[in-house]
């Protein structure tokens, strides 16, 4: 079983150990994100080891799209699929529902659309995404939910959440069964449910509470960081996170910048995954301890220094910023490789960062002179 020990808390900000069946994980955590059992950027299993990568996500959805959960359990279940032997991550297929709008009807039982990659006719549920996850044989399963839209009427979002309650007690009692089973690769999943609610805090607080007296293994907050202000995203899990138990991992779904997670460790969350990383660094977008800045930019044509003076990534150790912009102008994969692989070392690194304030009971300064440097942006 699973233990979460609590090691220190600094204010709010929580350093803690996870004990899983395939390692422990440190927080606070943010978590590489692998949709399809990948980093995008041709970053190996070997390069996340080196960039002191603790947890991969992969995505539900696209794994049974393609290839297929039921290919991935003959192959062993996704850590060997991968060749990754620390914890994984799968979330549920719900916030594809939630992105998938157009293609999808959700009822009490679950939720029709239609495939992305082939429009085939796709039905899935709290059951069906278990029986996905326990197939992908990952370290967390998180429950199924729908994750209503920031503007939704009141309405609307409490009915939401009362379905996706319901959906989690089909979960638990689906991944109870699961784990139970002879045929199953990793008897010892864990799940993690979603408090939702929008931006109303009467709902996220009511949901909050009902979610903890499931005892699960950890708990997120969903539906967050999808076009309310950053302000709102803030104030909610002010109101959220007391009401989760203290005594488990709490996972802030999605989120985000460094400013963000910065935020958010302030509040109590100690898990954190986000595609801003990856995505921005295929983008020539590379993250420093001075902001960002954009390698595209005419002025690092011939600039000799690595994209952060005293980085210790891959990239950083050998590469200049004249190369890597050459490379990500000729749109050769090693220019995105290069800026994503120092996007997830700095973010893996701020992490560490963070754990070693919390643990010397400085996460206040820390925080603060972190956020006033990258506001200053780079100094040319």
């Amino acid at each position: 079983m699973a233990e979460y020990k609590l090691l220190k808390k600094d204010g709010n900000a929580k350093r803690a150990e996870f004990h899983t069946v395939h390692g422990v994980i440190q927080t606070p955590v943010f978590m590489n994100v692998g949709t399809a059992a990948a980093i995008k950027g041709a970053v190996s299993t070997e390069d996340l080891e080196q960039i002191k990568t603790q947890v991969e996500l992969s995505n539900t959805y696209h794994l049974h799209v393609r290839p297929g959960d039921d290919l991935i359990y003959e192959m062993g279940g996704l850590h060997k699929f991968m060749s990754w032997n620390k914890p994984i991550l799968t979330d549920s297929g719900g916030f594809q529902v939630f992105s998938l709008a157009g293609l999808r009807k959700i009822k009490e039982e679950g939720v029709y659309f239609n495939s992305h990659i082939d429009g085939r006719k796709i039905f899935m549920g709290p059951e069906e995404s278990m029986q996905i996850q326990s197939n992908l044989a990952s370290t967390i399963a998180m429950a199924f939910d729908e994750c209503p839209s920031s503007v939704a009427d009141h309405t609307y979002v409490q009915n939401s959440v009362d379905r996706t309650t319901r959906w989690l007690e089909r979960c638990k009692t689906e991944m109870n069964r699961l784990n139970g089973l002879e045929r199953t690769i990793n008897k010892e999943q864990l799940l993690f449910g979603i408090n939702q609610g929008a931006v109303y805090e009467d709902i996220r607080i009511d949901h909050a509470k009902r979610i903890s007296e499931m005892e699960l293994d950890g708990y997120a907050v969903g539906g967050l960081a999808v076009g309310e202000t950053h302000e709102e995203m803030y104030h909610i899990l002010d109101v959220t996170v007391p009401h989760l138990p203290e005594n488990k991992p709490t996972y802030l779904m999605g989120v985000g910048t460094p400013a963000n997670i910065l935020e958010a460790v302030d509040r109590g969350v100690d898990f954190f995954d986000c595609v801003y990383p990856t995505r921005n660094g295929r983008h020539g977008h590379v993250y420093t301890n001075q902001g960002k800045i954009n390698l595209f930019n005419q002025k690092y044509a011939k600039d000799a220094r690595p994209i952060e003076e005293g980085c210790q990534c891959p990239t950083c150790r050998r590469y200049s910023r004249a190369y890597i912009r050459h490379l990500l102008k000729a749109k050769e994969m090693l220019g995105m490789r290069l800026t994503v692989l120092h996007n997830l070392y700095f973010y893996n690194t701020m992490m560490e960062e963070i754990r070693d304030a919390i643990d010397a009971g400085r996460y206040q300064s820390y925080k603060e002179e972190k956020l006033y440097r990258m506001a200053q942006g780079p100094q040319e």
